[in-house]
């Protein structure tokens, strides 16, 4: 799984932004497994899988990296 760092983080609209190592990429509080969007912080490690979305390219199952 890649790894990333929360870039930013618009907790109340429910999304945010991960810095990975292809880009930025869009992640929606849906795709967040084992944390709630509040439990996350920037710049804080996440592991994910790169999916597409309507916009183009989208982090899904975004979880903490141990």
């Amino acid at each position: 799984m890649p790894q990333g760092t929360i870039k930013k983080l618009i907790a109340d609209k429910g999304f945010g932004f991960i810095e990975g190592g292809r880009g930025d990429l869009f992640f929606h509080h849906s795709d967040l497994e084992g944390t709630a969007i509040e439990g996350l912080r920037v710049g804080q490690e996440v592991t994910y899988e790169e999916g597409r979305g309507p916009k183009g390219p989208r982090a899904e199952k975004v979880r903490p990296a141990d």
